[in-house]
């Protein structure tokens, strides 16, 4: 799983100081600083939000904090309400109901979105085409009365952080994909929200211009400090760039916690396979560990695997075995006596990907598993049965 957590900020560090942003006591999230007061600083309250589209609930109860300098994914599929809570927060939606809806410790209820400290950076940009890249900066601080001058500094410095420098006298019309999509983030940072909003802001870049983007996201948001709530579907932006990821479906929150959680131990069939659990087999729980480690039974199979968060799974009980096709290892080894996490079963098909093989396998009673090999030495179809890790295994409640 590629992390960007860690990487360096030093470019856009140079710059913040001439942003005017004043440096608030820290905290720690995934090894990286963010601004806090203490354990209870939200810069986000949400409790019991609910909202409707006449008789289409799009939000369901859903309750959610987050804390000040978070970096936050909103990850689901489509109609999952994703979008539907970024305009709730950002105030283009007035939400049916809400217990509490607060931002930065102020009830925004009833507060429209003009005057909300949020800004959103959305897909399509949003872009003057009549104004130049430093005037369409510049426009929100107009906006709130900045002088004409100093909102031309502030533009600069903005513009700097996204490496268009050197672009401020062009037309929207004269830039790539990607550098529209800087300015429109330049535009939002330039005036120091409480939080970024971002609805899908890489969408509708080509590949190696989303990654180059994601890692700038990750850079100027550890420079600025500033808390970024982003939207997306996509499993490997939220796990390259997020500290916290919640998961929505159906209006609903199916499972929040850190990247290395969602990618590692879903709590919920749905979780597991849309985070990318290619196989999951119907199994029965013979014995549950008080470390909470599992051995199961598929179809007279032992596998072994780590019960999911909450699963309050026990002996008898109908379960979930998963795993992801890469932990998978095909193997020469079927029928040895008292072996754990070995599946007898037969090569089928494989498919050549480049950087690695997809290959699918049968057992006897025809249940297919899919495995996903980088040994490119590896002769396809070579093999009897496929293994795995205890800790690489999930136990699901049916």
């Amino acid at each position: 799983m590629l992390k960007m957590r860690s990487e360096g900020t030093g470019y856009a560090n140079t710059l913040v100081a001439s942003m005017g942003l004043a440096a608030r006591p820290e905290t720690e999230v995934r090894g990286v600083h963010i601004r806090s007061k203490g354990p209870d600083d939200f810069i986000l309250r949400a409790v019991d939000l609910v909202h409707q589209y006449g008789p289409v609930t799009a939000l369901d109860h859903v309750s959610l904090d987050v804390r000040r300098g978070e970096f936050l994914t909103i990850l689901g599929e489509s109609g999952s309400g994703k979008t539907t809570f970024l305009r709730v927060i950002s105030g283009l939606e007035k939400v049916s109901h809400a217990a509490e809806l607060s931002l930065d410790g102020v009830d925004v209820r009833d507060v429209p979105a003009a005057k909300r400290n949020c800004t959103t950076v959305f897909q399509s940009y949003a872009l003057f085409p009549h104004m130049s890249v430093e005037e369409n900066v510049c426009y929100g601080l107009k906006l709130r009365g900045v002088e004409k001058e100093e909102a031309r500094r502030q533009a600069n410095d903005a513009l700097a952080m996204v490496r268009l420098s050197a672009k401020g006298t062009r037309r929207i019309g004269q830039l790539s994909g990607g550098e529209r999509q800087r300015v429109a983030l330049a535009r939002a940072i330039v005036t120091r929200p409480a939080i970024l909003l971002l609805d899908e802001p890489l969408g509708a870049l080509d590949e190696k211009l989303r990654y180059d983007m994601q890692a700038e996201l990750v850079e100027i948001h550890r420079a600025l400090g500033m808390t970024f709530i982003y939207i997306t579907h996509s499993q490997e932006e939220a796990l390259t760039m997020s500290d916290r990821i919640v998961l929505m479906r159906r209006g609903r929150i199916e499972q929040c916690g850190t990247p290395e959680e969602l990618f590692d131990r879903p709590s919920s069939r749905f979780a597991a396979e849309f985070m990318g659990f290619d196989n999951v087999l119907p199994c029965t729980v013979r014995s549950v560990s008080e470390s909470g480690e599992a051995e199961v039974d598929f179809k007279g199979t032992t596998l072994r695997g780590i019960c999911a968060r909450e699963s309050q799974l026990h002996k008898g009980d109908t379960a979930l075995f998963a795993v992801r096709a890469e932990r998978l290892t095909p193997v020469s080894r079927a029928g040895e006596p008292n072996a754990s996490n070995v599946i007898a079963c037969q090569p089928a098909e494989h498919v050549y990907r480049g950087k690695y093989t997809d290959q699918t396998a049968q057992t006897i009673d025809s249940t297919r598993l899919k495995i996903r090999t980088w040994d490119q030495s590896a002769t396809p179809g070579s093999f009897n049965a496929v293994t795995c890790r205890t800790q690489d295994c999930v136990i699901l409640p049916h």
